[in-house]
Parts: C-alpha cells; structure tokens; sequence
C-alpha cells in the first residue's frame, strides 16, 4: 500500500484525521513547514515532510509514494486578512495537490470544502444542491477551490466534503462561547431562534473516511453534520448544563448591534485596524446554519454515532483539563 496525505495535519480536523487513519494501520504522511513543532504528529506515527503546498515545486517534490490524499489544510478566515494569501491556499494549493495526485496516480482524492460556501440559509435545512452565496473573502476562495477540485473529477476519483459547526477535543473555535456561558457572561443578540448546527469530530472524520473509500462517493459532494441542528437558544443552554450553570436569560435586540458593527467597520477598515465588532461576528446570531445530511446517510451509509449533548460534554471537559473554562 501507499502511503496517505493529509494537508493540514497539524490543526484541528486534520490532527483527527490522520491520528484515525495511522491507527488504522495506514502509513500517513503530513506536510509541514520547516518551522513547525512536529512532535505530537510523530509520536502519533505519522510522517513529517517539509513542503509548501502554495508552491508547485515544492509538493511535487515531497509527494513521492503518495497514494490517496485528504485535503483539508485551508487559510481560514481572520477579518481583513491579506486576501491574496487565501487564494494561495485555498485554491493555488489545492492545484498543486490535485496535479500532483494526477501524476501520481492517486487512488482517491478528498478535498475539504465548507458549508460556508452556501451563506446564510434563507429556506432551512439545505441540501448540497441548495444555491452558494459566500459572503466573504474566505468563504469565496473556498468555494472556488471546492468547483476547481470538482473540475478534475474526470480525471482523478475524487469527492468533496464540506464540515459543518466542528467541535471537540482540540478545538478552539467555540471556546469564546463556552467561557461566556461558564462565566455566566452569555448575551444572546436577537432572539435566540436562529438555527446552528454542531458536528462532532469524530463523526467528521467517519464522513471523511466514508467519502475517501466508498464507490459511491465519486463525483459527488457531502454535507457531514450531526444528527439534528438546534435554535441558539437550547445550543447555548445545552452548553450551560454541561458546564453545570444556568441557562442564560439576557438578551438584547439585534438591530443596534449590527448597526455598531457597521459603524465600527467603516471606522476601523480604512485605517487598517480591525474592528472590535464586524457584521460577521453578529452574524453568528442572525443566520441560519442549518443542513439536511440525508445524500451522506443514503449514498455513504454515513451515521453520526456522538450526540449534540455528549459532544459538548466532551468539550467542556477537554478546555476544563487545559484550564481554559
């Protein structure tokens, strides 16, 4: 057998991802930067190359041996970044990968995409057919990296998978959520009714490996989520029994908030600052993220096997062991 790629070893999804597999008894290959601390991926068995996926070269040089590839390392979204950094990543990067994988004869290609790619949800839940409308620079450079890795499909056996709400030990995402409630801090903008759903880790890296080995697969693209999506209201207080506090009953309306955002964006952007608020941020608390799974669990026999309330139990507990909430 080959050996595996998988991009972005070293964050959060792709550190599951590859310690699954090398578990599994598959040899895994992670591509890394020369300054990288590499320790926790080798003690996981996983193999260290030093490569720049932005440059050509530099993957066609460490991508001997390689036999099947997850794509999952992204620019991910800090407000106001330098927008030609993501499409270095997000899409430059996954060329070099899949040109690579062509010539190497790979036998599966898994690219990771967003759910991001669709915006908001204006007639919720949406299927993977449901229209794209990203409504940032991240989300739009992912959008043109899901449609170029989808354009070598009839030349290399290849799926796309986009993550929805991820969650679990190792994330950092949701911490600010987490340490709110704890703290007993948690002001819920608007109404609470917006629609959120959670995906736990290792149901993610099941929708991966699915999509990585089943026939079915090709071709297509996948919205891996958990079993059910929720209202902002019982997420939040599901989050505050886990954590043992009661549920949050603040609120405050969202027009003003957004109205701030606004402002502070117009102020802050022509300087060159971030803003504290940006309409993003509020956004959180007035779209809604809700997916329908059905094309997963038909055509993969995808399951989600962790539920929303022990996901975020297992959460809570991995930021309580490192001291953050």
């Amino acid at each position: 057998m080959g050996k595996t790629l998988v991009t972005g070893a070293s964050g959060f999804t792709g550190s599951h991802l590859a310690s699954r597999l090398a578990r599994e008894g598959r040899s895994v290959v992670s591509f890394v930067r020369p300054t990288s601390d590499v320790s926790a991926l080798e003690e996981s068995g996983i193999e260290c190359r030093v490569a720049d996926i932005r440059e050509r070269r530099s993957v066609e040089a460490a991508f001997e041996g390689i036999s099947d590839v997850y794509h999952v390392a992204a620019a991910y979204r800090t407000e106001h970044a330098d927008r030609d950094e993501f499409r270095r990543v997000n899409v430059d990067a996954t060329r070099h990968l899949l040109d690579a994988s062509i010539a190497a004869a790979v036998r599966r290609f898994v690219h990771c995409s967003t759910v991001g790619v669709q915006g908001n949800i204006d007639d919720p839940p949406a299927t993977e057919a449901y229209r794209v409308a990203p409504g940032d620079h991240y989300q739009e450079t992912k959008l043109e990296g899901e449609r170029l890795a989808l354009s070598y499909a009839g030349r290399l056996p290849l799926s796309v998978v986009r993550p929805v709400g991820i969650h679990g030990p190792g994330d950092r995402r949701f911490l600010k959520l987490f340490r709110a409630v704890d703290r007993m801090r948690f002001v819920m903008i608007g109404s609470g009714r917006t629609l959120y759903h959670m995906t736990y880790i290792d149901d993610l890296v099941d929708g991966f490996l699915l999509a990585g080995t089943r026939p079915e697969a090709l071709g297509e693209v996948f919205t891996i989520g958990g079993a059910r999506y929720t209202t902002l209201n019982e997420l939040v207080g599901l989050i505050a029994d886990v954590l043992g506090r009661p549920r949050p009953r603040l609120r405050i309306p969202m027009a003003p908030i957004h109205a701030a955002a606004v402002a502070c964006e117009a102020v802050f952007t022509p300087l060159g600052l971030n803003p504290p608020l940006y309409p993003r941020r509020v956004e959180f608390f007035r779209n809604d993220r809700a997916f329908d799974i059905s094309k997963a669990r038909r055509l993969l026999g995808y399951q989600p096997r962790v539920d929303l309330e022990e996901g975020l139990r297992r959460t809570a507990e991995w930021y309580r062991r490192h001291g953050w909430i």
